[in-house]
């Protein structure tokens, strides 16, 4: 694997961005910018790669500020993490792409689409979590809220719960282990990578979720397709349903048996179909 890139933003700061073709002859390739997950490092995976490649797509994913060597930003909303990705994208010469987001990374896939509406010629949200609407219904059928409701005090009370938080085993489906012990087997890898060695980039994700993103959902002009899991127990399936009242050219595909892990699989095709709209 090549290095990634590390781009000096505006304000000095450094963001890290994994390139599957950063070699200059290949600046003409299509381009899918991965918005990764809640924690993740931001490193490129296998799963995520093949089904670009095989697509003759080109993979860009950024590490948010608090993970993979990004350094935090106390208080960064989801519309600043989505300016960061494209002053980045500015800096490598791309001028058109198409976002996609997994669970924490939908929400900064559909902001770069808001903010950079020239930039983005489509979305994909899997498993993407909605803005917060200040509603007790919001948190219904996830396993465990706890550190989002957490956040709703700040983020010291936020600080405080990653002090000892655990992962709660009934968050996920039977099949969304399968699918860890199979074909995205790096992605738990690397997630339990990102809890241990930048802990405070899942604090920072969870308190620009439960502020106001910076952006409206009706900002979205892009074709975006939201896809969502029937048995998510993470972010469940009203989450799509909440997203999909936003962007004009939205679209919700609802694959009834999958969890949070398993609507992944969903990518290649999902893939395709935003390339045919």
């Amino acid at each position: 694997m090549t290095d990634p890139h590390t781009i000096d933003l505006p304000d000095g700061r450094p963001l890290v961005v994994h390139d599957s073709a950063p070699g200059a002859q290949e600046r003409s390739v299509p381009v899918v910018v991965w918005h990764h997950g809640s924690p993740q490092s931001g490193a490129l995976l296998a799963p995520v790669l093949a089904a670009a490649e095989a697509r003759g797509l080109r993979v860009l994913s950024p590490a948010r500020p608090g993970y993979g060597g990004s350094p935090r930003v106390p208080g960064r909303s989801v519309a600043d993490a989505a300016a960061d990705v494209a002053h980045a994208l500015d800096a490598l010469g791309v001028t058109r792409c198409v976002a996609v987001g997994a669970s924490g990374g939908g929400p900064h896939a559909l902001a770069l689409a808001a903010v950079r509406p020239e930039l983005v010629t489509g979305v994909v949200t899997l498993a993407g979590i909605a803005p917060y609407d200040g509603t007790e219904t919001w948190f219904t059928g996830m396993a465990d809220d706890g550190g989002l409701r957490a956040a709703l005090d700040g983020p010291a009370a936020r600080e405080r719960y990653a002090e000892t938080a655990e992962f709660e085993p009934s968050s996920f489906t039977d099949g969304d282990y399968a699918v860890l012990a199979g074909a995205w087997a790096d992605l738990g890898d690397d997630a339990a990578r990102a809890g241990r060695e930048w802990p405070g980039g899942l604090v920072d994700d969870d308190l620009a979720f439960v502020r106001p993103w910076g952006v409206a959902l009706a900002d979205v002009s892009a074709p975006t397709l939201v896809v969502q899991g029937g048995a998510d127990r993470v972010v469940p399936r009203h989450h799509g349903e909440r997203l999909l009242a936003g962007p004009p050219a939205g679209e919700l595909w609802l694959r009834p048996r999958d969890g949070h892990i398993g609507v992944l699989a969903a990518l290649p095709v999902a893939l395709d179909r935003l390339r045919a709209a």
